[in-house]
């Protein structure tokens, strides 16, 4: 018996049905031809995919907590360096410039050399940043806590196009968009984090020596975790295990760099119209986003003084609500493929919860506060991951990763662009003005994505992709090919 099916593997290729593999590495195991002799390749899942996804949700945590690190404290931060709240603005925005001009070599970066290689510049550049800012917790440092935050703001860029990435090299199609979302999630995490503790661990006191100790133990913790962190991603983080998870994966594997042009597919999106609206209204939406997170602070202290730890509460509503709220429509979109009807929506709900909010800041009622920023970050929030859905459907097969990178672009120039005029308009005319300013731009971004043409490549190319695959029978048969790499798509050249 055992004799005559190693013949017929030898003879025939292995089978659809799987063999028995080593349940301590592997859990699935499958033949797929390759196309050129007739042999099928064999595709696994090790358990090992899960440590690496909770890996890098960990790493991407400690990067992004320290973006919002010295926002939500920004008058304490303000006091102890002695420097003006336009400059402590500089610590959050600094994330979104780094972002700018680095993200298209980072992203050729990981095409070309891979995902072990991109994880230990992200966690080393992260781990610098963080034991540099424990040296800068004195009151004429301040300069030393922006370089600090600066390499910190470089990690930030090697991290946030992984997801996709280590998705699909990793997992299988059943399991990809999961595994994006627990590394999408982890940075979200790290903001809830960040609105949430700082506030308690550096109290608003007036004694500088005892305000430097409570900073020190702020920057000693972050240092800590983000030197544990790169030490397992030493040890453990693994370039992509020795069999691909799907055919597509398999496939991938075999494609030739030179196959494969990166300037000539960012100019064919640049000459995409209907995407280039998506990328405006996405970046007007996102930018507001941040430059709320950013100046949150102001605005709480503002009508609600001495609340800073209240205003880290409410930024860690916003957050978990925008969690809750990319969740869901994650799956409203899974079940209806609505992607333009679902992003106007949500788009509009945003504006509506902007609306609300900019009117009941003032009320003098924190809980009506928690309640409107809960339901602002529930749609602002949720909206990120319809953009990025849309803007698959609205280019495929042009790689997410190209197209994802243009869209953080956008969000980061008008991050800049919003943090720096709203934080004017609130010194100047008060928090109500700034908000509005806010709503103008949300109102526009609504506008251009009605104009949005929809053309759903993606979901034609699905209906018509098919691959031969061996029958267990081992006759040739025709598949549907749904093996997804990038959160459940099929795979595509990465960036």
């Amino acid at each position: 018996m055992g004799d005559r099916r190693a013949q017929d593997v030898k003879e025939n290729g292995p089978h659809l049905a799987p063999t028995a593999p080593n349940p301590a590495e592997q859990v699935e195991c499958s033949g797929i031809p390759n196309g050129d002799s007739g042999s099928a390749p064999t595709t696994s899942l090790y358990k090992k995919r899960w440590a690496i996804v909770f890996l890098f949700s960990s790493y991407s945590l400690s990067n992004a907590y320290q973006w919002i690190q010295y926002g939500i404290i920004s008058n304490i931060i303000v006091k102890f360096y002695t420097v003006e709240a336009f400059a402590v603005d500089w610590l959050s925005m600094i994330y979104m410039l780094t972002y700018i001009p680095f993200i298209f070599p980072v992203t050729w970066l990981l095409d070309k050399k891979g995902l072990r290689v991109t994880a230990l510049v992200a966690n080393a550049l992260n781990c610098a940043g963080t034991w540099i800012k424990v040296a800068s917790a004195k009151p004429e440092l301040f300069w030393v806590t922006m370089v600090g935050q600066l390499l910190s703001s470089l990690a930030q860029v090697f991290i946030l196009g992984m997801p996709a990435r280590l998705a699909s090299v990793w997992f299988g199609a059943d399991e990809v968009s999961t595994a994006c979302s627990i590394g999408v999630f982890g940075n979200q995490m790290g903001i809830a984090i960040g609105f949430l503790v700082p506030p308690i661990l550096v109290p608003n006191v007036d004694d500088v020596t005892e305000l430097a100790y409570h900073i020190r133990i702020m920057f000693y913790i972050s240092a800590g975790v983000a030197t544990f962190i790169f030490v397992l991603v030493l040890i453990v983080f693994q370039e992509r295990p020795e069999l691909p998870p799907t055919q597509a994966q398999a496939q991938a594997r075999s494609i030739q760099p030179d196959e494969y042009s990166y300037m000539a597919s960012i100019l064919r999106l640049l000459r995409n119209k209907p995407f280039m609206l998506l990328v405006v209204s996405y970046g007007l939406n996102v930018g507001c986003f941040y430059a709320i997170s950013t100046l949150l602070n102001r605005m709480i202290i503002e009508h609600y003084p001495g609340e800073e730890v209240n205003a880290g509460r409410i930024g860690l509503t916003i957050v978990i609500a925008g969690m809750a709220g990319s969740l869901i429509c994650g799956i409203w979109l899974d079940k209806t493929k609505t992607y333009k009807q679902t992003t106007l929506v949500v788009y509009v709900l945003s504006l509506v919860g902007m609306l609300v909010y900019a009117f009941t800041l003032n009320l003098g009622h924190l809980w009506v506060v928690f309640v409107t920023a809960g339901v602002l970050g529930f749609f602002m929030t949720g909206y990120l991951p319809l953009g990025f859905e849309f803007a698959v459907e609205l280019t495929y097969p042009e790689s997410e990763g190209t197209s994802s990178g243009l869209l953080n672009c956008s969000a980061q120039i008008f991050g800049i662009i919003f943090t720096i005029a709203q934080g004017k308009i609130i010194d100047k005319w008060g928090t109500l003005a700034g908000n509005i300013f806010l709503c103008i731009f949300l109102l526009i971004g609504t506008a251009m994505t009605g104009l949005i043409k929809s053309d759903l490549r993606r979901q034609k190319a699905n209906q018509q992709t098919e691959v031969q695959t061996v029958s267990p029978t081992g006759s040739i048969s025709s598949v549907q090919d749904y093996g997804a790499t990038s959160c459940g798509r099929p795979w595509q050249r990465p960036s």
